[in-house]
């Protein structure tokens, strides 16, 4: 039977629950317990891929094509584990599911309600979730805040569950706030009382409760959220805004966190290994030289619409010592001949991922600037398709070179639609997602990077380098150093003369691990350290 750890959250979004779920995942995986970890999202949208980043950040994707959440990023970095399409369930799919046997008539003429046949559907994929992924607990967060109409029927049956598996075998942590008032020079402790009384409404009593501040808390703040909530002292534990994510581990683990779920789960009893965690931590917040990597991009005002980005950027830094200064810039900006300092000044410039004509041109003008001055350049997907416009535009002494993403009667279509994808309507999850092989050339930065011929990376793209203008681009430098295994789709491409500028139609970043990080991020930081160097 596997053990369940259900997060919740209170008060208000943006608690940092993904981040304590994962963190949860790395303390007992510290322990040698094998763990997954499931995201509950109570939107009715099937999945995120539709959705805008200002609405709900980056779209995260999985090995198996799934269009996820931005937590299952976490989730991953956290616990170094590829998780599976089934980690990340909403609404919509319970309902769509569910509507789908009533049309079949699987429920034989009975009344469908959200209880009991929604909340099995549910249960049903969170115990699935635990059963394909081997795990002796399986972390589930719940999306939204207790309280929020959408969130309820999972809510329900999370409470269920304990009924179901066995109070042995289920606990409920729940993330509040502990706001502090700067005129009275209080932390606050209602907002947390009413939240935890708004989850004994629904049925469930938590066994943890993690509380999110800014201010130390003293012990006489613990017992009176313990004595107003019911939960016992030790199992109050404030957690306090970090210098980095990764720390939130170790501060669980130093709050004995771990020890206490291993009592109440009645797992097997084990000293946690959090040695390379603690060198990490120690690693991130030592002072290191700054490079600053200009993001070029045009949700820059949302960073979460960057996460991965950021995130490997941060692990390369680790690896180099250095520590990543990332210049958010506007691409519509620099359209306007605004924002160029922040671009003049980089150690390097990074184009990620996106759809959409706005902003483009700056995208094309930044790529511009980094291959006529040698600026070390990584571009994500659309950042490399960005690249091969730009040169492509050099090449011909034309503007008018594009992708028919942007211009469907460009006279120079150097990036096209995917044959597969012609005649495809629907927009959601009929990308190009997930895992595809690619064969690496040899004597090329690429295969320096990976020192191996055939790789595996992430897609999410319809869009791709038209062939009838390879040889073309080739002999204004472009250099394939990845395809398809066929060759048929140019997947890495260089630019030849130029210290480092390289970009990958796959998504690289959905990959870096903090101790891990991806080749290509690694080595795009050491080429910046190293035209830094010669510039000193």
């Amino acid at each position: 039977m596997p053990k369940f750890i259900f997060v919740t959250g209170g008060v208000v979004s943006g608690l940092g629950k993904g981040v304590t779920a994962a963190a949860i995942g790395r303390i007992l995986k510290a322990r040698g317990i094998k763990v997954s970890i499931q995201k509950l999202d109570p939107y009715v949208n099937v999945d995120p891929g539709t959705m805008s980043p200002y609405q709900h950040g980056e779209v995260y994707v999985l090995e198996d094509g799934a269009e996820t959440d931005l937590d299952l990023g976490h989730y991953e970095r956290f616990i170094d584990e590829n998780l599976p399409d089934d980690s990340n369930v909403t609404t919509g799919q319970v309902y769509s599911h569910v509507i789908a046997k009533e049309r079949r008539g699987d429920f034989l003429g009975a009344t469908v309600q959200t209880v009991p046949h929604i909340t099995n559907e549910i249960k049903r994929r969170i115990a699935s979730a635990a059963e394909k992924s081997g795990a002796e607990v399986l972390i589930v967060e719940v999306g939204g805040t207790v309280g929020d109409i959408e969130g309820q029927p999972f809510l329900e049956a999370i409470r269920q569950m304990r009924h179901d598996v066995g109070r042995e075998n289920a606990m409920y942590v729940h993330v509040t706030l502990l706001p502090y008032l700067s005129w009275s020079g209080e932390l606050k402790t209602k907002p947390t009382q009413h939240s935890v009384k708004e989850l004994r409404g629904i049925g469930i009593q938590p066994d943890v409760i993690i509380t999110r501040t800014d201010r130390a808390v003293e012990k006489a703040i613990q017992d009176k959220i313990a004595l107003f909530t019911d939960v016992e002292p030790d199992a109050v534990i404030p957690l306090v805004t970090s210098d980095t994510v990764y720390e939130v581990p170790l501060v669980l683990e130093e709050a004995q966190l771990g020890g206490l779920i291993v009592r109440r789960l009645e797992l097997p009893p084990a000293e946690p290994d959090l040695g390379e965690w603690q060198e990490l931590v120690q690693r991130i917040k030592a002072h290191n030289p700054q490079h600053c990597i200009a993001l070029v991009g045009k949700y820059v005002e949302l960073p979460d619409a960057y996460m991965s980005v950021k995130e490997a950027l941060l692990h390369a830094g680790i690896s180099h010592n250095v520590d990543i200064d990332v210049a958010w810039v506007d691409s519509e900006e620099l359209e306007h001949e605004r924002g160029w300092e922040e671009v003049h000044q980089a150690d390097g410039i990074i184009i990620p991922g996106g759809f959409g004509h706005r902003g483009i041109e700056g995208k094309i003008a930044a790529a511009r600037y980094a291959r006529e001055h040698q600026v070390p350049y990584l571009g994500l997907c659309l950042g490399m398709q960005i690249m091969v416009i730009e040169l492509a535009r050099y090449a011909l002494g034309s503007e008018d070179a594009n992708s028919t993403e942007f211009n469907r009667k460009t006279p120079y279509p150097v990036i096209d639609l995917l044959p597969e994808q012609r005649g495809i309507t629907d927009m959601g999850g009929t990308m190009r997602l997930g895992a595809y092989p690619c064969r690496v050339r040899p004597d090329t930065r690429a295969w320096d990077a990976y020192g191996q011929e055939l790789i595996s990376e992430r897609r999410r793209h319809r869009f791709e380098v038209n062939n009838q203008y390879r040889a073309l681009l080739e002999q204004a430098g472009l250099i394939v150093s990845g395809t398809s295994p066929d060759g048929n789709l140019v997947e890495i491409a260089e630019i030849a003369d130029h210290p480092w500028m390289l970009g990958s139609q796959f998504h690289p970043e959905f990959k870096s691990r903090p101790n891990r990080p991806h080749p290509l991020f690694r080595d795009f930081v050491g080429a910046t350290k190293q035209c830094k160097r010669g510039l000193e």
